[in-house]
């Protein structure tokens, strides 16, 4: 397998996920009471305490994101 290869899977696993984690960002965003409706009908949450959940989460992703696949990326362009 060429550099190239896996530099283009790391680029496009970044892109896919980023696109996964700015969906989940916008969704929160514009339909926040209707997922939080959702949500409360299984687990007993407060608002603060969904959007604390969710946004950890998502701080979490996105670290997830930049380890496993800019990191990679940039450490193979450097060396090819």
């Amino acid at each position: 397998m060429e550099i190239q290869t896996v530099q283009s899977f790391f680029l496009w696993c970044f892109i896919l996920n980023i696109g996964l984690l700015l969906w989940w960002f916008l969704f929160l965003i514009f339909a926040h009471d209707l997922v939080y409706r959702v949500h409360t009908k299984w687990f007993p949450l407060s608002v603060e305490r969904f959007d604390a959940i969710h946004y950890t989460a998502m701080t979490g992703y996105k670290i997830a994101i930049f380890a496993l696949f800019v990191v990679p990326y940039v450490a193979l362009r450097i060396v090819g």
